[in-house]
């Protein structure tokens, strides 16, 4: 093992730059993995302790802050702003990649429309959520609320995510529809959209880890009442929303700290499964 490090510092003899370079990246690496393991360590081993049965009740009370009801609607208020995003940032995607002209003006709003929306803070878009869903409509506190204001955070990520992954797909791919007969619309949802299934799932994935993760624009919105929702216009916290009430209290930190390690099992769950459907989309 000496002897290789020797040989590759020796290669490096007569480029000092370019060893600077590497170390800086291995540097940045063990950085960067470094604080994920520190980070998702610390929390495993504040929170692991404190899950018990009792913290997945059906019914949350001052004794056992289950988290359960925050549970339902995070899967709920995830569900219902993917259905409304996911749909309009592809087709809106599919529109700027395989129809609109090179240099049209319209495109060029709606990419500075999108850069300008994820720039925005989320506790304007909460506010926002507040006048508009909540006040305005007349939906008052409710996971509607709550995914409409969401579905307009993530819109812009999935729409530039499924934008980079369609201008990923070889043109001898819709050129070699084109010959073989197929119509623009065909080609678009029989070969381009399959090739791209794995850039459209990684925006996706991005869009349910800021949907998972957010806290202040669902206070505004959906609110923090600790049940099962009755229905789209019930008022609940996500486990978010939970993690942060507990906190702020300081009587269950500890309760806190297990919410987010079942926060983080469910995104490394998400995720998988994402990879996994990719896997097979893009085989079939």
């Amino acid at each position: 093992m000496k002897k290789s490090l020797f040989k590759s510092l020796r290669a490096y003899r007569h480029q000092p730059l370019s060893l600077f370079l590497k170390l800086l990246v291995w540097l940045s690496i063990a950085l960067t993995v470094g604080a994920f393991v520190l980070l998702v360590g610390y929390v495993l081993v504040m929170g692991v302790p404190h899950l018990s049965l009792d913290f997945f009740s059906l019914t949350y009370t001052s004794d056992n802050v289950s988290l359960f009801p925050a549970l339902v609607n995070t899967l709920s208020i995830t569900a219902l702003a993917l259905v409304i995003a996911v749909p309009l940032g592809i087709f809106a995607a599919i529109y700027l990649v395989e129809y609109a002209k090179r240099g049209n003006k319209l495109v060029a709003l709606v990419r500075t429309t999108a850069e300008t929306l994820s720039g925005i803070p989320s506790i304007v878009y909460g506010l926002f959520g507040l006048l508009f869903f909540v006040t305005t409509l007349g939906w008052g506190y409710s996971l509607l609320a709550g995914a409409f204001t969401l579905a307009i955070m993530i819109l812009p990520l999935i729409m530039r995510t499924t934008e980079e992954a369609l201008k990923a797909v070889p043109d001898s791919f819709r050129e070699g529809s084109f010959g073989l007969g197929a119509g623009k619309l065909r080609t678009i949802f029989r070969i381009v959209l399959p090739s791209a299934v794995p850039g459209i799932l990684a925006g996706v994935i991005l869009a349910v880890g800021r949907i998972v993760g957010e806290t202040a624009a669902l206070i505004y919105t959906a609110g923090t009442v600790a049940a099962i929702p009755d229905g789209i216009f019930s008022s609940g916290r996500t486990l978010s929303v939970h993690m942060y009430t507990l906190a702020n209290e300081g009587l269950h930190v500890g309760k806190a700290y297990a919410t987010a390690v079942v926060l983080i099992i469910m995104v490394v769950g998400i995720n998988a499964l994402s990879g996994f459907l990719a896997k097979k989309i893009t085989k079939t």
